[in-house]
């Protein structure tokens, strides 16, 4: 019977044999976080064609997965080469528009209004600054301070998504957070 408790590992072991229901399960699992790495590293654009994309591969990948207890870092190299394909493709093309939109909260289009849900505004714009700042960072910046900072995934897991050293990790964190801070003083947030 499977539960909320089943392991990675059982569960892609179960894919493996053909269990569509254990392959849902991970989806749910997961889905939020790639789909908020993705939107982190791509921006909103096409974010649910990327999604598709990455648990595609995930799929046709799960037979050649070896090591099923490694999961979650396999799913976040997939999801990071979705995204470095991705902004490949746009730089090609030279159509790349990294500007975010404003995070409507409630889902129905409408503006929010000032007034009572003034500490929801704040929060909007702080996000919104955090948005555009990581916009300024390179690729490599971005991407380790998402999957660091806004992901939760430990360093030494990043070096085995990124297939980098780990001290390059911390080292792009380190100049990540500092251009990140640099630009949330330029735009008069005090930290």
């Amino acid at each position: 019977m499977l539960t909320d408790d089943c392991s990675d590992a059982f569960l892609v072991q179960q894919c493996q044999k053909g269990d569509r229901q254990c392959f849902r399960y991970l989806y749910q699992r997961y889905h939020r976080k790639v789909r908020s790495t993705l939107y982190q590293l791509c921006g909103s654009e096409s974010l649910d064609d990327l999604v598709q994309d990455v648990f595609l591969r995930v799929w046709k990948g799960l037979p050649l997965l070896k090591q099923p207890a490694t999961f979650s870092t396999w799913l976040y190299r997939i999801t990071w080469n979705v995204a470095t394909d991705r902004r490949r493709t746009l730089a090609r093309n030279n159509t790349f528009q990294s500007k975010l939109k404003t995070i409507d909260p409630t889902g129905d289009g409408e503006m929010v209004s000032s007034g009572a849900n003034s500490p929801d505004l704040m929060h909007l714009h702080y996000q919104d600054l955090v948005q555009r700042g990581l916009e300024h960072l390179t690729f490599q910046h971005r991407t380790v301070i998402v999957l660091h900072d806004l992901e939760e995934i430990p360093q030494k897991e990043i070096a085995e998504i990124l297939d980098i050293p780990l001290g390059t990790v911390k080292s792009r964190l380190f100049h990540a957070r500092a251009a990140l801070r640099k630009f949330l003083q330029r735009e008069g947030v005090n930290l």
